[in-house]
């Protein structure tokens, strides 16, 4: 075989590893990054690591957004930034993407009733949170963990989809071995101090959670102002 033709096998090659480096790249659009970070970048408390952010918070350390100068730089939001952080927030809170959020914004938009009221309401019908909400996890991130390996059962049906909206009726518990987890037992034992809403409810002996009804916006007890969103959406 000649020069040139080794040449271009070995391009050939190197190609391939980068087309299959940027593919896994693509599929896994998962923020890996310390998620501290992100409750710095609001000044907020997003408990997005559930009970330990009421033991350690670096927030209440480092009350400043990160990065090099986030001590010294502070910028005054214009009414656009305050609208885009509005949105940030809400989207971390419940670990959505921005292509998934704008498509439940478009179906929020497209129903009867407040454009944010039904974003929301949404957002909390996902299995995920709705796993989180029954005491099943201490975080959404650990409740959509729990979803993606197939350990929660939907009307006595596997549900491996963290976006399923769940509706009135619903039954939902996890398998035999996700409930004797220590991590699932411990969450669950801590479900009387942390409270239940009031469209949901728990059977603490069979250890399964039923929907009531819909959520409702009084529901959402964390501070979220859903009219930035839908004003960012509307320009």
């Amino acid at each position: 075989m000649d020069a040139g033709r080794v040449k271009e096998e070995e391009y050939k090659k190197e190609v391939r590893k980068l087309v299959i480096y940027s593919n896994d790249q693509l599929s896994v659009s998962r923020y890996k990054d310390s998620v501290c970070r992100l409750c710095r970048r609001e000044m907020t408390k997003l408990f997005l690591k559930g009970d330990r952010c009421y033991a350690k918070c670096p927030l209440e350390k480092r009350a400043f957004p990160p990065g090099q100068h986030g001590r010294t730089k502070r910028i005054k939001l214009t009414p656009y930034g305050i609208q885009l952080r509005e949105k940030q927030k809400v989207k971390r809170i419940y670990g959505v993407l921005e292509k998934q959020f704008r498509l439940y914004f478009e179906k929020a938009e497209k129903m009867k009733g407040v454009t944010g009221e039904n974003l929301l309401i949404f957002l909390e019908r996902r299995l995920d949170n709705v796993i989180f909400r029954l005491g099943f996890s201490t975080s959404r991130s650990h409740a959509r963990q729990l979803v993606n390996h197939g350990h929660v059962l939907v009307n006595n049906k596997k549900i491996d989809i963290p976006s399923y909206l769940t509706c009135p009726g619903d039954s939902i518990t996890l398998k035999e071995n996700a409930l004797k987890t220590p991590n699932v037992a411990e969450s669950i034992e801590k479900l009387e101090t942390r409270g239940l809403p009031p469209w949901l409810e728990f059977d603490t002996e069979a250890k399964k959670g039923r929907v009531l009804a819909f959520p409702r916006r009084d529901d959402i007890q964390f501070p979220i102002q859903e009219q930035y969103i839908v004003e960012l959406y509307s320009k």
